[in-house]
């Protein structure tokens, strides 16, 4: 709700507590004299306020009303203007979630002025959750849900000796599923289910060295004869060169791989693989 309109609602209440009328006009004719009898400000009539309580009270208006009749409105319920009361209105349903801490200073301590004695800070607690109805009904509470949580999830990793404690918990949570395969996936070797039905990958049995070490070298141009032999492997099919760094068959021809001597390194790798490449 905006600032007009909090003000335009607070104005018309309290018209409504002083005159204990309740009809629009019986309110904005009390509201137009009492204007002129207390404030000695004649710039709001009759009709004006009608038109107030039209855009403001029953509907949601954003029209612009001046300052001046802003500041006089927010000095009838109180305030010393119209800004005073945008930052210190507060309305009545906030006010039972108001925390107020005081702060004494002691006299003796006091550095910023010998006129602060007291601070009042005004602290609105708002609620972001709800607890669940039947927790409130039977004195559940908070702890207890999470009590009854660490329960459960200390049932579900002890029940198990074999559990590794790393497992993601989830009360849905299915068995993961052990992968003892792999395959290759154009540059390295990734885990795959033995299960799994999938005629375009080749499914082989696990084996950690090779997951961990064999990849195939993507960037030729950054191999040099001084980082690169004796540490490297290659196979050779017509014409092209593939590079990896370790021994074994290359998996997507089946050919044993070859140590990549110094002239292979210098022929198909480097600065001579950027013109290839061109």
């Amino acid at each position: 709700m905006s600032k007009k309109k909090l003000l335009i609602n607070e104005v018309f209440e309290q018209a409504r507590k002083e005159s204990e009328k309740t009809t629009k006009s019986g309110l904005a004719s009390y509201l137009h004299l009492c204007f002129i009898d207390n404030l000695k400000f004649y710039d709001i009539s009759e009709k004006t306020f009608i038109r107030y309580y039209e855009d403001f009270v029953e509907g949601n208006s954003c029209r612009n009303i001046e300052t001046e009749r802003l500041n006089k409105m927010s000095q009838y319920i109180g305030y010393k203007d119209f800004t005073d009361f945008s930052r210190t209105f507060i309305r009545n349903d906030e006010k039972k979630n108001l925390t107020t801490v005081k702060i004494s200073v002691d006299q003796d301590e006091e550095v910023i002025s010998e006129r602060l004695s007291k601070i009042n800070i005004n602290i609105i607690n708002e609620q972001h959750f709800k607890m669940p109805e039947f927790a409130r009904q039977n004195s559940f509470g908070l702890l207890g849900i999470l009590m009854l949580g660490g329960f459960l999830i200390g049932n579900y990793y002890c029940s198990s000796g074999n559990r590794n404690v790393h497992e993601p918990f989830s009360f849905l949570t299915l068995p993961a599923v052990e992968k003892n395969c792999m395959y290759w996936d154009q540059n390295e070797y990734k885990l795959a289910d033995c299960n799994e039905e999938n005629l375009v990958l080749n499914i082989v049995p696990k084996d950690d060295i090779q997951i961990k070490y064999f990849k195939r070298v993507t960037r030729k141009d950054t191999l040099t004869v001084e980082n690169a032999l004796g540490k490297m492997w290659y196979s050779k099919v017509r014409g092209k060169v593939e590079f990896f760094t370790m021994d074994g068959v290359d998996p997507e021809n089946k050919k044993e791989l070859k140590p990549a001597t110094e002239y292979i390194i210098r022929k198909y790798s480097g600065k001579n693989e950027m013109i290839q490449a061109e």
